[in-house]
Order: structure tokens, then sequence, then C-alpha cells
């Protein structure tokens, strides 16, 4: 799978992305992860990639040709035209079913803007879709497409090693993913729960979903009501939760 990153920044993707399992993942070829800086294709002798803003006001605006023109180049690398990510804060907001979509496209462009934003009429020429991270605003969007390229690569197959890591995540199946223990079994005095210890696997399986649905239960009820509406929910878990009242 391969990521590219319109960004004014390049380098604050490649120190970051160039680490860690992600970095892994672009060093084995798994996947790539290719900043392409919009300042390459100004025409602007002095390198300016804003103005100002039409009817006045506070700030710079980013311009429609840099991009445009950086879009292009991008397109003739991979064929037919990919989807076009915009991180603003009137997007949809970004979940694991967002990832797991995406996880599917075999390139993904992302258009990070700065100032007050960017000319409208590229976003209508060439973005697919707006995201959100969250309900506030940052400064640029390099950090919200590194966190999402970080969430939709490790579903790409091969970025983790173990599959299982992905598929027990928070949220995979609507509900936020049980606790976790390791080594020692005693810490200040806090025991690892028996039932781990047990080596019974049909015990564990039971104590770890029943973990899951209580700490969702605790901390996001939202979670709970929609897993049920969708189906995640077995007799089982049901008879759990009912356990609880």
């Amino acid at each position: 799978m391969n990521f590219y990153v319109m960004t004014l920044f390049p380098e604050m993707i490649s120190q970051v992305m160039g680490d860690s399992i992600i970095g892994r993942a672009a060093e084995t070829g798994t996947i790539s992860i290719t900043p392409v800086n919009i300042r390459d294709y100004t025409q602007d002798k002095h390198k300016h990639v804003d103005d100002y803003p039409y009817g006045g006001g506070a700030g710079m605006v980013m311009q429609a040709q840099p991009i445009y023109d950086c879009y292009r180049d991008i397109v003739e690398k991979t064929g037919p035209a990919p989807r076009v990510i915009y991180m603003t804060p009137q997007g949809r907001v970004f979940d694991q079913a967002a990832a797991q979509s995406l996880a599917g496209e075999e390139n993904l462009i992302f258009l990070c803007g700065h100032y007050e934003g960017v000319d409208e009429r590229i976003l209508e020429e060439i973005v697919t879709d707006n995201i959100s991270i969250g309900d506030y605003v940052l400064t640029g969007g390099e950090l919200p497409a590194m966190v999402m390229i970080d969430a939709i690569a490790r579903l790409v197959p091969g970025v983790l090693n173990n599959r299982e890591s992905a598929e027990y995540d928070s949220f995979q199946d609507g509900l936020l993913e049980y606790p976790q223990y390791t080594r020692p079994e005693e810490f200040h005095g806090r025991m690892v729960p028996e039932v781990l210890l047990s080596g019974h696997h049909q015990h564990i399986d039971t104590w770890r979903r029943q973990q899951s649905l209580l700490r969702t239960k605790e901390r996001r009820p939202d979670l709970l009501a929609a897993a049920e509406q969708s189906g995640y929910l077995s007799p089982a878990d049901l008879a759990y939760l009912e356990s609880l009242q």
C-alpha cells in the first residue's frame, strides 16, 4: 500500500513515520510513505504557496495551482486517480471502520492544509474524502495525516507480526479492548488476574470478552449501544450485561 502526503513540511512526515512498526514496514516494502513538497510546484519565484483571501479576513490561504500540479505529478505515478483525503475539522470523524475501509486501497493521497485553509476550488476538484480526527483545530494537517496513516497501515497484511494484534484491538468489534498484563505477577501489591495464569484458553477467552464488555459499558456506553444495534453482541454477551444491572 502506498501513502502520498502533499505537505509544506515533508521532513515532519519522514521523521515521525520512519520509526517503530510503520518505519519497519516501509523498510521491507510492505507499505511506502512518500511526502511530496507542495512548495516544489509553485510558479512563484519566491516559492510562495499562499495569498490573501478574497473578501478580506485574517491569515493567508493556500493556492490551488501548486496543490493541483503536485496532485497531477502523483497521479502520473499511481495510474488511476486515488482517493484524496483532506484533513479538516469540517469532515466526518475518523474511526476504526474508516481505517478498515481505507486499508483496502492500493494508493492514498493526503492533502495537509495550513494557514487559514485551502482554496475551495482545489478541494472541489481533487478531494474525495473530508476527514477529521476530532472536534478541535490544529496548526496543520500533518499530524492528522500521520495519525490516519498509522491506523490504516497497521491493518495492511504484513505490517504487524501477529495478525491477532489487529483483530482484537479496541473498536474492531465495536467494543473497547480487554486489559492486558505481563510479568511480574505482582506489581505494587496488584496481582495478575488468576484466570490468565490458569492456561485454560476457553476461560481466558470468556474473561477477556466480559472485561471488554465491562470496560465499554463503564467508559464508552455509546459504543455498547451501537454494538448491540450492529449485531456484534451474542446472547452470552447480552446475558452478561444483564447480570451487571
